[in-house]
């Protein structure tokens, strides 16, 4: 087996070569094959896990090196291959990583040591997962619109300056993002299910005051908010979380709850949850929405989307 380790060389974990120099020292005693890549431009990664994918198909393993965007761009590579991934989490916030991994103070030398890549003794399962289609690209972990995308992308830039803040630094983005109206405007029209009886229905709004609205894959995002703790992987159905537009008196009790995974309609009559299969999200003014995927922003004033039920092969622990 050849194991193809795309490498992020800025990505967060301070760590990375004392952890390659224990792998490359184990892969000499072993008859599997070690291949190291590293991106060189963004977008790079998803270029070289479709060619090695066509290359050497289920003969390979790409390995994620990386945070979420490394994953993202992996994901877009091997969408509807035999080739599976495998995460290990060597960036700032590792939000999918916290999913698949089970906590959210991940120790990536004890994922490391759990797939045997320190003992050569390499050991997982394949699990197949969903993905979310939008407009043709590949979501692994969650898409999101408003208040999390305007946090996403200040936690990304006060991470990029200050790397030792780690996933912290979505924390601080929090304070000016707050500064401002929690009232954005978007229009929505979704096929939601209910997950007991089957049954789907639609929802629409064309000019709907919101606070946040993020549809998930995982459960995790902006550095370990959580606004699906139940999200199922391969399901063929994604969890949203809908919250009105709102004075901010009313939002900051409401934070703590949400970054725990406690934020649920019953707690508040903001909140709005459920099951989506599919749907199509677009700007009331023309202009780009604000929303990103896997913690990247796009540039899109309509977002159509759909699940890909069981679309990528995920390496999982054993006990997993």
């Amino acid at each position: 087996m050849k194991y193809i380790f795309i490498v992020n060389p800025i990505a967060g974990n301070d760590d990375k070569s004392i952890i390659f120099a224990r792998m490359k020292s184990t892969f000499r005693q072993i008859d599997d094959e070690m291949i190291i890549e590293s991106t060189k431009y963004k977008g790079d990664a998803v270029n070289i896990a479709k060619r090695y994918s066509e290359k050497y198909g289920k003969d390979c393993v790409i390995v994620s090196c990386g945070g979420d965007g490394t994953v993202h761009e992996i994901a877009n590579g091997l969408a509807g291959t035999d080739t599976p991934m495998m995460v290990l989490p060597l960036g700032t916030g590792n939000d999918f990583a916290k999913k698949i991994y089970g906590t959210k103070k991940i120790n990536v030398e004890n994922v490391v040591k759990a797939f045997g890549l320190y003992s050569g003794k390499i050991k997982y399962n394949i699990k197949p997962i969903d993905l979310i289609d939008y407009n043709g690209e590949k979501c692994i972990n969650v898409m999101s619109y408003g208040l999390d995308t305007m946090v996403e992308t200040i936690g990304r830039r006060v991470a990029a300056k200050v790397p030792a803040l780690g996933h912290q630094a979505y924390n601080i983005a929090i304070f000016p993002v707050l500064m401002k109206p929690l009232h954005y405007s978007i229009a929505y029209d979704i096929t939601c299910v209910d997950k007991e009886t089957g049954e789907e229905y639609n929802m629409r709004e064309d000019n709907k005051d919101y606070a946040l609205f993020a549809i998930c894959n995982a459960s995790y995002y902006g550095g370990g908010f959580c606004p699906a703790p139940d999200s199922v992987l391969d399901d063929g159905l994604l969890d949203f979380a809908l919250v009105d537009g709102m004075p901010l008196h009313k939002a900051l009790p409401l934070i703590p709850k949400y970054s725990s995974g406690s934020l649920t309609e019953e707690v508040s009559s903001a909140v709005h949850t459920g099951y989506i299969k599919c749907g199509k999200i677009w700007s009331t003014d023309d202009s780009y929405l604000l929303g990103n995927c896997d913690g990247e922003n796009f540039h899109y004033t309509e977002v159509n989307f759909k699940v890909e039920p069981k679309a990528l092969k995920l390496c999982v622990l054993k006990d997993y």
